[in-house]
């Protein structure tokens, strides 16, 4: 029935990208946590015909700072604005963090910067230039905080101005205090069916939304062009000089 369901699946999504940055703070090649909650994710898009990237961003030299690139103010390397090309090749972005002290990770963080720090470059349609693309987010941790993360994580998504699907973010929570995290045999993460199905829904909704905007070219270019805005227009908004 399960096959049987999948082959019935009218929608095409083989043109799509999507790019998972991970954030967690074990550089490569130590295993991560949060990267195998993700790989459920990653293998749903990848038989859907998505192709995928993944980019664990401790392993890079990213710079600190709000700028595109960090050379054009005194840092002697970031490689930021190649992973940036990859950010803006993707329809789909996903960030995956772990929690630590009730908090998204510091690598985390530092991306959300790098991102706003190209959010105010402009598309094609004077739109800023994330706009058309989706964004959702993963987390793992053995304390609380999965919700308050997602909430931040996806908040700064849509302030930067990727589109944010329902139900766009996914967790395991393991017990509170010491324990075994997500991978560690007995700690019932990959057979958890309520992270299961989350991390499912989280999958397809990035895709279905992803698909929608792909077809229609975007969002809609009117009523939110910077361009536009700046060079006068003003959409219907009234002018304050003429309120009574």
């Amino acid at each position: 029935m399960q096959e049987e369901l999948c082959e019935k699946s009218r929608w095409d999504f083989s043109d799509l990208r999507a790019l998972f940055v991970n954030c967690t703070l074990k550089r490569s090649p130590e295993p991560s946590h949060t990267q195998g909650l993700a790989d459920g994710s990653i293998g749903i898009m990848e038989r859907a015909g998505v192709s995928v990237e993944v980019v664990r961003a401790v392993d890079h030299a990213i710079a600190t700072g709000v700028y595109p690139d960090m050379t054009e103010h005194r840092w002697e390397r970031d490689d930021w604005p190649s992973i940036s090309e990859k950010v803006m090749a993707a329809d789909i972005l996903v960030l995956l963090s772990p929690i630590w002290l009730g908090e998204k990770s510091s690598i985390c963080t530092q991306v959300i910067e790098r991102l706003y720090g190209n959010s105010s470059l402009l598309n094609e349609h004077g739109q800023y230039a994330y706009y058309g693309r989706v964004g959702g987010c993963i987390i793992t941790g053995n304390e609380d905080g999965a919700k308050h993360c997602a909430m931040n994580i996806l908040y700064s998504l849509q302030h930067l101005g990727f589109v944010i699907p329902p139900q766009a973010d996914s967790a395991w929570m393991g017990e509170a205090g010491p324990g075994p995290s997500y991978l560690d045999p007995g700690s019932g993460g990959p057979e958890n069916d309520f992270t299961n199905r989350n991390t499912t829904f989280l999958t397809w909704n990035l895709l279905h939304l992803a698909r929608m905007l792909k077809d229609a070219g975007g969002i809609p270019p009117h009523g939110n062009q910077r361009s536009e805005w700046d060079a006068g227009a003003r959409f219907d908004y009234e002018n304050p000089e003429h309120r009574s």
